[in-house]
């Protein structure tokens, strides 16, 4: 009997953790404070305290109440077109703007004025690093769900137009009081994010799980570089000509050269070396100049190289099946087409 009521206990006391956990607190509160203090010292090299933070939530009526006036207005995109908001004040935007244009913070009262696009543009790459520490400071959270995923998508000059494009549900609304520039200026960061997570679940992997993960795509990052570099030359062969010198040096413009048994339903793939690869004929593919391979013959070794394009998608002559307008197609007498 109390062997039961012990259990009841431990249960109990489990399900509080994890209500707890879903709950997206302290994660959320914790990470948010360090991603706006990081990304502001290593983008800006500001220095940027978050004196307080509350997470609480919020109806779509009542995230239309913040303080917009004179606000930087940023939309945010997320998980399964997920958006949410991102609110500075005007003390806020005004510090970002000075240390980026003067090198630092300005003591002076802020003119208040209306932001532009330009402002935008000058503190969304310091939005996008913040919320990427944020998801990667939550990457074994539970918080991750809801509070990851988000990235800058534009920017609004009036508040009117949210309530229509937000969609009508719960939202989780994270409201930072910063102070900028050891203390030159205050003010106020909101951050809105809908309140059912639409991301990706937490990760819980051991140390040396992440290690091997980190591992394999650095070298497949790697790998993939080298390839990429490299080059592979191919020169699609039509017909070989063999011509004494003098009348090489002979050849001028508008000079015509007979290319004897040339036709286009028959071309060889040469490599760098000279050799023989496979054979082809050409074509055209979805408007472009193609060539479909077929099994060599001159190269053993490579047919298991070489997949059989016969399979894929018809192939369309790029020229008519007219041997004259075949030939006149390259610009060749009849006579010398062959």
């Amino acid at each position: 009997m109390a062997e039961a009521g012990r259990n009841a206990v431990l249960r109990r006391r489990l399900a509080a953790q994890r209500a707890a956990l879903a709950e997206g607190s302290p994660g959320a509160d914790r990470s948010w404070r360090m991603a706006l203090a990081r990304s502001a010292r290593d983008r800006l090299g500001l220095v940027l305290d978050v004196t307080g933070l509350r997470i609480k939530a919020q109806s779509l009526a009542e995230v239309l109440e913040l303080p917009f006036e004179y606000a930087l207005i940023a939309v945010l995109q997320g998980p399964a077109e997920g958006m949410g908001l991102m609110v500075l004040s005007a003390d806020v935007l005004a510090a970002l703007i000075e240390v980026q244009t003067y090198g630092r913070v300005g003591t002076a009262p802020v003119d208040l004025r209306k932001p532009t696009r330009t402002d935008a543009a000058m503190v969304a790459p310091l939005l996008d690093a913040a919320l990427i520490e944020l998801e990667q400071q939550l990457a074994e959270e539970a918080d991750l769900i809801w509070a990851g995923g988000f990235r800058y998508a534009s920017f609004l000059d009036d508040a009117r137009p949210l309530g229509l494009l937000m969609e009508d549900v719960g939202y989780r609304l994270l409201s930072a009081e910063v102070s900028l520039g050891i203390g030159a200026r205050k003010g106020m960061i909101y951050m809105v994010l809908p309140a059912k997570g639409r991301g990706v679940s937490p990760s819980y992997a051991s140390p040396a799980l992440q290690e091997e993960a980190s591992g394999a795509q650095s070298f497949t990052h790697d790998f993939a570089a080298q390839v990429e570099a490299s080059s592979c030359i191919l020169e699609a062969v039509l017909a070989q000509v063999s011509l004494p010198l003098a009348q090489v040096m002979a050849l001028d413009v508008g000079a015509v050269v007979p290319l004897g048994r040339a036709a286009i339903d028959k071309l060889q793939l040469m490599g760098a070396n000279g050799l023989t690869l496979t054979e082809g004929k050409l074509g055209q593919q979805r408007g472009m100049r193609a060539i479909r391979l077929s099994l060599p013959h001159a190269e053993a070794g490579f047919a298991a190289q070489v997949p059989d394009l016969d399979q894929g998608m018809p192939l369309q002559p790029m020229f008519a099946a007219d041997p004259e307008e075949e030939a006149s197609a390259y610009g060749l007498p009849m006579a010398q087409a062959g």
